[in-house]
């Protein structure tokens, strides 16, 4: 059975993911304000010299957030193309999707400062 939507080959499917993420990044407001702060944190994981387990954990929050934000574009890309009108649900779905970005930011905030606020303290002081 041939399905026009599978990809013929590797490289094929390697273009094809590559545009989702190009779409995501050129096309999400929210998504352009992660990158900055994931790029911020990243920066600050190297001047503040933090150990290994430090990175590895501010690299899963990262990752975490940016999955959870494709996943919120997606929902809403899917929502969208069935309907064009208000509808209830509809919102109700966006709203959880967009709400789970949220919650996941939250903590990410709060692990960066678990982990950036007591180095950066041992700097100042």
């Amino acid at each position: 059975m041939d399905n026009k939507w599978r990809n013929k080959n590797f490289f094929e499917a390697l273009k094809n993911s590559i545009n989702g993420i190009l779409y995501v990044i050129t096309t999400q407001r929210n998504f352009k304000i992660q990158l900055f702060f994931a790029i911020l944190a990243i920066v600050l994981s190297v001047l503040l010299k933090l150990n290994f387990i430090e990175i590895i954990i501010i690299l899963i929050v990262i990752s975490s957030v940016f999955v959870l934000e494709f996943f919120n574009t997606i929902i809403e890309t899917i929502i969208d193309m069935y309907t064009q009108e208000y509808n209830e649900k509809a919102k109700i779905a966006k709203d959880i999707a967009a709400g789970i970005v949220t919650i996941m930011s939250i903590f990410s905030i709060i692990i960066g400062g678990i982990i950036f606020l007591p180095k950066i303290l041992e700097i100042i002081f």
